[in-house]
């Protein structure tokens, strides 16, 4: 007697494997090592500082005064921007376009904001590079990431001139999360600076 069989569905293919995320890993071990060199950097400040000032001397030299307005600004400039930034992944997200490049540059251009308030700061100090170790320190530290910020500035230029290109979608926004990852970590760092150099001076 015949056993009758059934015909054997057809499998589906297995779905595509996901691409690996180098731009995103490769930017974080960036920021990582980033932070690590300010971190050594503020180290050094902060160490530097508590000797002369346990030595009975002074930190500033005489003359030198360190304004609370433009670092303060700029603060607050870098904090918008994070939101700004976040609102472009928000509206790649949601397949709005028009809002994602608005967004992308409005946070370019609080970028400058914050690059030419630095520049007035200098102006303003009164700091000589070569006076002291104060000013090789200042200016080592706020310089540094000074051409941090132009380098996470070019990023998102990048990031912005390819999104005008249709190359980001709701699924793939991983150059767009790269480039904010990066510019977060910008603003983490200046945050440390502000506090422990210009604040706390």
């Amino acid at each position: 007697m015949a056993v009758a069989t059934r015909p054997v569905p057809a499998l589906a293919p297995p779905p595509q494997p996901r691409r690996p995320r180098v731009l995103l890993v490769g930017t974080a071990f960036a920021v990582a090592a980033v932070a690590m060199s300010f971190m050594g950097l503020l180290g050094i400040y902060v160490k530097v500082r508590a000797e002369a000032i346990a030595g009975g001397g002074t930190w500033l030299p005489e003359g030198v005064t360190i304004p609370l307005t433009p670092p303060n600004v700029a603060m607050a400039t870098l904090l918008m921007s994070v939101v700004t930034m976040q609102w472009a992944i928000y509206a790649i997200g949601n397949r709005d376009r028009t809002n994602a490049y608005v967004a992308l540059a409005i946070t370019i251009l609080l970028g400058a904001a914050f690059a030419n308030s630095t520049a007035y700061l200098y102006s303003q100090m009164g700091l000589v590079v070569a006076d002291s170790v104060v000013g090789v320190l200042i200016y080592a530290i706020s310089g540094a990431h000074l051409v941090l910020t132009v380098a996470a500035l070019l990023y998102l230029g990048l990031v912005a001139l390819r999104a005008l290109g249709g190359e980001y979608t709701p699924t793939d926004r991983e150059g767009l999360s790269s480039a904010a990852l990066l510019w977060y970590g910008t603003v983490a760092v200046y945050s440390l600076i502000w506090y422990i150099v210009f604040i706390t001076k």
